[in-house]
């Protein structure tokens, strides 16, 4: 708590010490003289010590008299002992001179504080903090006061406030202030459509057996809502505790297997911190879709506008039905039909996903619903410069506008379609994007906190492997529209660049888009064109591949070369690391000017969207990305590094057990 009285030197401890000191000198004598002059040498210099250290005590004494001499003429101990709490009187460096009597009976015990210096009573041991304006919280002997000085003529006098009474009613009162949370069960559809009604039944008991002995093990309770859903009310105490523990309630009912095939598994919204029930539920609310748009087996805690997440460790359940498809599609139609124009967008530095979504919106909306559109696109910075190359020597060059093009059709009607992203700073143009009244938003990447939250209409499905599988969906829907094979391609060519080729993130979904792709024309071998590379970038790909690290299960390569295809060929690469035995994540980083870049993919075992989001980027549980603005490769290392220690990763099970368990 604070320093130690000066007299140390002079306790009878150390007399006994250097008596000892001088005996083993004297023994050592007679069996070796080195020892004898070392150890005879340090009993003189503990002896002089000592005599140094009893001669500043003295002159400490006479301090502490003279200090004490001068407070009593500006203090009187008389008044001191007449004020209803604990009073110091400092010297000149903070040493105690004088107290009074509520001072010795609440705050020591049989002691005598005169020469200990006031730290000894502080918690933070920073005397500076008893002059701030509301003094400094101080817990000593089981209570909590509340210390400040004032100055009194030479002396600095210290109060100490009882504060125990308030800071244990506000302590209870903040640890007891309501918290809501809102609780799905993911799967609860693909469970009664997929398995007989006996074992769907056990499976949901299994799950609200977990959730109420989850609730019961708290001060809170829960309720039972329709459609999966269920309402729990907490204190902000249990949700610190779930906090602290991750929420091991996801893990819990992960462990309650449907099938060979998935896991049963929760989505959790909690809110915290408001004003009322009211607000609580709203923010849970609120939680509950951001979990349910990142692919759902998470929780969102949400603190006014500040989210926290855990879990996230599973893929997205795949919903078959096209309803909601349907209901996207005439909405859409109707707000195209109302529009003067139409834009299409996707995200900066475009990919085959991004741009093939957009020729496929684009088609539907000029095709089907017979509306003027356009595709806003940068193609300098396009990573799609095969896709586009084509769609202009096949007579289309006038369908791609620049940013200022765009900018100058836009009306107060004019309608704008963004696909393959929901962020507003990842848009291609963020001039376009602000200057358009109505909004559409397709995207499949996960939730992310600062998405757009204006658009007439936010078509989002996490579980679809790419913006080209939900369009070929849509397109289906939208009039009369009927695609030509080179839209078919440039739709196909998103999927496979996604999935990889057919291998990730696909479901039924995806081969039923893929075939209706399929049968309008498009051309495997013209769709695998698109993909190529020039000789520069493959050598470049493979130095990449040839140079990484492997570091807990995750390759990591760093691009020294600016080539103008550095972004190609950074993601290729990190698609080849994970053919690496044992890899369950590449990371591959370039600079770009002033800024590191970021290409993060996985095979599933890990989700890289949570680690590229601790970085400020985001994307999705297989493929990911971030940029890190004015920092060095080695600084961004650093901080990779950091978050890949903090990831627990945990090999994936052998399917060939789990199926003989």
């Amino acid at each position: 708590m604070g320093k130690r009285k000066n007299s140390i030197f002079i306790t009878p401890l150390f007399v006994i010490l250097i008596v000892a000191m001088f005996i083993m000198a004297l023994v050592s004598y007679w069996w070796d003289h080195y020892i004898f002059v070392a150890e005879l040498i340090f009993s003189i210099a503990a002896l002089v010590a000592v005599f140094v250290g009893m001669i500043n005590y003295k002159k400490y004494l006479v301090k502490i008299v003279t200090d004490a001499a001068n407070s009593a003429e500006d203090i009187d101990i008389e008044r001191i002992n007449n004020i209803a709490m604990p009073v110091a009187v400092l010297g000149e460096h903070n040493e105690i001179v004088m107290v009074n009597d509520l001072f010795k009976s609440s705050l020591i015990k049989d002691e005598d504080p005169t020469g200990d210096f006031i730290e000894k009573f502080l918690s933070d041991s920073n005397p500076d903090s008893l002059f701030d304006e509301n003094g400094t919280d101080t817990y000593i002997n089981g209570k909590w006061y509340i210390a400040f000085a004032v100055r009194s003529g030479q002396s600095l006098v210290v109060y100490f406030v009882d504060d125990d009474t308030y800071k244990t009613n506000s302590d209870e009162f903040e640890e007891s202030r309501p918290a809501v949370a809102m609780i799905a069960f993911d799967n609860k559809e693909e469970l009664e459509r997929d398995s007989e009604e006996g074992e769907a039944s056990r499976i949901k008991v299994l799950v609200e057996k977990a959730i109420a002995s989850w609730v019961s093990r708290t001060s809170g309770f829960y309720k039972k809502l329709s459609g999966g859903r269920y309402l729990a009310v907490f204190e902000e105490r249990n949700i610190q505790q779930f906090v602290e523990e991750k929420f091991k309630v996801l893990e819990e009912i992960r462990e309650i297997e449907i099938d060979d095939r998935m896991n049963a598994t929760i989505s959790i919204g909690v809110g915290r911190g408001g004003s009322s029930f009211k607000e609580c539920e709203l923010w849970a609310r609120q939680a509950l879709e951001m979990a349910l748009g990142r692919g759902g087996d998470q929780a969102a805690v949400k603190k006014n506008e500040v989210y926290q997440f855990f879990g996230g460790l599973s893929k997205g359940i795949e919903k078959r039905d096209k309803v909601r498809t349907r209901v996207i599609a005439a909405a859409l139609t109707n707000h195209v039909n109302n529009s003067s124009n139409v834009i299409v967008m996707g995200h900066r530095y475009s990919d085959l996903d991004s741009v093939g979504a957009c020729i496929g919106m684009w088609s539907a909306v000029v095709k089907g619903l017979h509306r003027n559109a356009y595709i806003c696109i940068d193609k300098q910075q396009t990573l799609a410069k095969p896709l586009v190359k084509c769609f202009e020597q096949a007579g289309f060059a006038s369908i791609f506008k620049n940013e200022m093009e765009a900018y100058d059709m836009i009306d107060d009607h004019t309608l704008l379609i963004i696909v393959d992203t929901h962020s507003p700073n990842f848009v291609e143009s963020k001039a376009v994007y602000e200057k358009c009244r109505k909004v559409v938003v397709i995207d499949h990447h996960r939730m992310m906190v600062n998405h757009i939250d204006n658009a007439v209409v936010f078509y989002h499905e996490p579980y679809a492997s790419s913006a080209c599988e939900m369009t070929a969906e849509l397109v289906q829907y939208l009039g009369d529209c009927s695609l030509s094979r080179l839209e078919s391609e440039a739709l196909l060519s998103g999927i496979m660049l996604d999935t990889k080729n057919f291998v990730l993130r696909t479901g039924v979904r995806t081969f039923e888009a893929a075939a209706f792709l399929k049968s309008n024309g498009a051309d495997t071998v013209e769709v695998k064109r698109l993909f190529s590379n020039s000789i520069e970038t493959y050598k470049v790909k493979y130095k990449l591949v040839s140079e990484a690290e492997v570091y807990n299960c995750c390759a990591i390569a760093f691009a020294d070369v600016n080539t103008p295809d550095i972004r190609i060929a950074s993601a290729q690469a990190a698609d080849e690391l994970l053919g690496i035995e044992n890899v369950k994540a590449s990371f591959v980083m370039y600079k770009t000017g002033k800024t590191v870049n970021i290409s993060a993919r996985s095979l599933g075992d890990l989700n890289v969207q949570v680690i590229m989001e601790k970085l400020g980027g985001g994307g999705h549980q297989t493929m990911a990305a971030c940029q890190l603005e004015g920092v060095s490769i080695e600084e961004a290392r650093e901080r990779l590094l950091t978050i890949i220690n903090e990831t627990e990763i945990k090999p994936k099970a052998d399917a060939s057990k789990k199926k003989a368990q």
